[in-house]
């Protein structure tokens, strides 16, 4: 049967190859958020320079996965949600695509669509790697972040809603007729109750106790005769965006509130966030969730692409499990470890940095902060600048991740030339030293390049030495360096407590702290056996939980890690 793709897309991971002679494996079985794509650098009328990748839409399309994504200058598609391929199609919207959507109908036919002015028309084709898209001759107005559906008896819906007021919207639209409505007939679905869902609450943490939350990202799953309408809150831009599910029987509801909202959540570590995204049957059947996630540094709007697995318990729960959700885990096509996390730990965190230089405040002590937002800026591009990190003993090291941030950029669009030359070296003593990561005379695009090693190395000291980025500065927001130190992992904590507050969205964690831990995790949920939330927190060892929903039940528990390992959890808290 032919097929085609179906996309709408509004306003989007890039597996690079090795080269030379290094350490580093041909073909990589494990992947590390934020994904290491392409990102275009967005255009802005301010003419102010930032890359960014966000409100991922993935479909799977005659045995490849495509993913959309805002305003990237075109999309990417996969034969494993693991190694992707950039295509710049024949023809595509003059301003990018805005909170893109795609329907793979019967696999004949691709749609999508997402002008960022809200007035749309449908893309499809049935040759997305060539990227000859056509247009369907009509235009959907006033619709922000659209969701195109077309259930299995060929009726079509949009889902839409972008708005701190206006709830997630649908109509019925005649596939046979040009995808024109139906009739004038609007569905109001659902909206947020911030007062009743603690993590619907705007700001940071969910702090703001002023300006309501947005809703926004609609995307709809159907699994198992259910209707899974996704949406994210309270804002992109904040450590707290995630995605919250309603399920229904019917495509156009009465939809329920999910008792485990949100789904998809990941307030802690490098890199937060796991909002505003899409969900998709990979291989083997297993479930993945793809999200955004911030950067924030040059604006709001710059943002990563993460991808997490995703689950479906008993009672038809969905629940995507980001913990260390920013370390490595298996790819989706490794047999029996998809998704699963590697237990490779942190080795770098807070080790002592020396550089080449250094611009103003810029230090690179920022590298090992593990915080995406902090970074070191080099005074300038050239390839005498270096970094080096000691990880003080020697441990198993297993594989790094370079995070370039675009400092003063002045880059648009997404130019002919973007590339990043480079080379990682390790020694055990600081004398002899070994090629772990060979970029020297790559022509690929990385901004957050992620490198497993064929085989483990021990080592001490590692080395990144510059050779070519495409910026004006060389700067860099993590040089992050995985696997097993040679010490002893945490005992497990002691003295959990946990208060739920008047406020019952808000509940107080505290523990004794330890020595040697670099931080904890805590998890929590609405039933022992379903502690489907993680937060991760360096440094700390009590932590304000705002996210909680009002008539619910709550159960609690903490885990402590270091650079050795993760110690076992306390015993389960519940909490009324």
């Amino acid at each position: 049967m032919k097929r085609t793709i179906l996309i709408v897309a509004c306003a989007g991971v890039l597996s690079v190859a090795s080269h030379g002679v290094s350490a580093q494996a041909l073909l990589q079985r494990t992947y590390c958020n934020p994904l290491n794509l392409d990102y275009a650098y967005a255009t802005r009328f301010d003419s102010l320079s930032y890359r960014s990748g966000a409100d991922p839409t993935v479909v799977e399309f005659r045995g490849d996965y495509y993913m959309f994504v805002t305003r990237s200058m075109g999309y990417w598609y996969s034969p494993d949600l693991h190694n992707w391929t950039f295509v710049r199609p024949e023809k595509w919207y003059f301003e990018g695509s805005n909170a893109p959507t795609a329907h793979n109908y019967k696999d004949s036919v691709l749609y999508v669509t997402g002008n960022p002015v809200g007035a749309m028309a449908i893309l499809y084709t049935d040759n997305p790697k060539r990227g000859d898209w056509k247009a369907v001759p009509s235009v959907l107005t006033q619709l922000q972040d659209p969701d195109l559906f077309i259930d299995d008896d060929g009726q079509a819906y949009m889902f839409w809603g972008s708005s701190n007021k206006f709830p997630i919207r649908a109509k019925k639209l005649d596939r046979t007729n040009r995808f024109i409505p139906m009739s004038k007939e609007v569905y109001e679905l659902f909206n947020l109750d911030g007062e009743r869902h603690g993590w619907e609450r705007f700001g940071h943490n969910h702090s703001d106790t002023v300006l309501r939350g947005y809703i926004e990202g609609a995307s709809m799953l159907k699994r198992g005769g259910k209707y899974y309408l996704q949406y994210a809150a309270p804002g992109t831009q904040f450590d707290v965006y995630g995605d919250g599910v309603y399920i229904a029987d019917a495509p156009l509801g009465p939809y329920r509130y999910a008792s485990n909202n949100p789904f998809s959540y990941k307030p802690g570590g490098f890199i937060n966030g796991a909002g505003h995204g899409s969900t998709v049957e990979g291989p083997a059947g297993h479930y993945w969730h793809f999200s955004t996630m911030a950067v924030d540094v040059n604006i709001g709007w710059e943002r990563r692409i993460g991808m997490f697995p995703t689950y479906f318990d008993a009672d038809g729960l969905m629940h995507a499990n980001t913990a260390y959700g920013d370390y490595p885990h298996y790819a989706p096509h490794i047999p029996g470890k998809m998704g699963t996390f590697t237990g490779w730990m942190l080795l770098s965190y807070q080790k002592p940095v020396t550089a080449s230089s250094q611009l103003g405040s810029y230090g690179p002590e920022h590298v090992t902060d593990e915080q995406v937002k902090t970074f070191w800026v080099a005074e300038d591009n050239g390839d005498t600048q270096w970094l080096q990190i000691d990880l003080q003993r020697v441990a198993e090291v297993h594989a790094i991740q370079v995070n370039f941030n675009d400092y003063q950029s002045d880059l648009y669009g997404k130019p002919e030339g973007l590339f990043h030359r480079y080379a990682i070296e390790g020694s055990e003593n600081g004398q002899d030293w070994r090629l772990l990561v060979d970029r020297q005379n790559s022509f690929r695009d990385v901004p957050n390049d992620y490198v497993e090693l064929e085989n483990p190395a021990h080592l001490r000291y590692i080395r990144y030495r510059n050779i070519h980025v495409p910026t004006p500065y060389l700067s860099i927001s993590g040089l992050r360096i995985f696997g097993v130190g040679s010490g002893k992992k945490p005992v497990t904590v002691k003295n959990l407590e946990v208060v739920r507050d008047t406020d019952r969205r808000d509940a107080q964690l505290t523990w004794d702290a330890q020595e040697n831990v670099q931080g904890y995790t805590v998890r929590w949920g609405i039933a022992p056996d379903k502690l489907y939330s993680a937060w991760m927190l360096y440094g700390q060892h009590a932590l304000e939980i705002k996210g909680l929903t009002v008539d619910q039940s709550y159960y609690f528990t903490v885990e402590a890690f270091n650079e050795n390992g993760i110690s076992g959890q306390t015993a389960v808290k519940a909490v009324e």
